[in-house]
């Protein structure tokens, strides 16, 4: 058993380069429609999927947000504020392995059938029972209301990544029921049905070893940061060891 520190900006590179192995997002990429729907983790996942695809020159994954949350007295807007909303560079659409620049999900998601898949942020994740949370700021509920009846109606597979800084406790239908009430304030709340993938998941997924989340905590950057205790064979542990490394630097998310 080997542990490691993650850090949030790590956890969300690892997070991305087991998207980009995942096998349905693969298929995708070869026959039909992915969409990576903006937002800071996936702004790596983009990064990773369009660096293996020759394609990521014009990408700018600092800008590949629309909402965000911010330190406490500064503003959480539809934007995020910073920066303005001429600079949205849209979601990252691939038509079979190709790029389209500038669509979002809105341009698409009429046209999405069996076979494709959408790649969506979240806000809280119940490690437990495997479900995502995502913070609700539009008040059409954004970019998941698009999504969603794609996902129900005409299956397309939906897949959440989510970092484990993220964890919740408590159940995510009552969360929604209590930031969803009349009188309340502060965004809303939407669990989501869908793959969930965590940095445990992504371990798991990368080497075939298990990872299990055994503490928390860290000060002088390393704020946010978990423990992940690392078992499988040698060569299970010594490719979770490799993968690791790869992203152990992962600078911060910076605007």
């Amino acid at each position: 058993m080997k542990q490691y520190v993650v850090t949030p900006a790590a956890g969300k590179r690892l997070i991305a380069k087991a998207m980009a192995a995942h096998p349905a997002v693969k298929g995708a990429l070869k026959r039909s429609t992915l969409v990576i729907v903006a937002g800071s983790t996936n702004g790596l996942v983009a990064e990773e999927i369009l660096k293996g695809l020759g394609q990521a020159q014009g990408f700018d994954k600092s800008r590949f947000f629309r909402g965000v949350t911010l330190p406490p007295g500064k503003p959480v807007t539809d934007t995020g504020r910073l920066p303005d909303v001429s600079e949205f560079p849209g979601d990252v659409v691939l038509i079979k392995g190709q790029w389209q620049k500038g669509k979002t999900i809105f341009d698409v998601i009429d046209d999405l059938k069996e076979g494709d898949v959408i790649i969506k942020g979240a806000n809280a994740v119940d490690l437990v029972n495997q479900r995502a949370g995502i913070l609700i700021g539009h008040p059409k509920a954004g970019t998941i209301a698009a999504a969603l009846p794609a996902v129900t109606g005409r299956r397309v597979k939906l897949i959440i990544g989510v970092g484990v800084e993220k964890r919740v406790s408590a159940d995510l239908d009552r969360v929604a029921e209590m930031l969803n009430a009349p009188g309340a304030s502060g965004p809303r709340f939407w669990p989501v049905p869908g793959e969930v993938i965590t940095e445990l998941q992504a371990i798991t997924m990368l080497s075939g070893a298990s990872a299990e989340l055994v503490s928390g905590g860290g000060v002088a950057g390393a704020e946010g940061s978990v423990w992940l205790a690392v078992t499988g064979t040698p060569e299970q542990e010594k490719k979770a060891a490799q993968i690791v490394k790869q992203i152990i630097n992962e600078p911060p998310f910076t605007l």
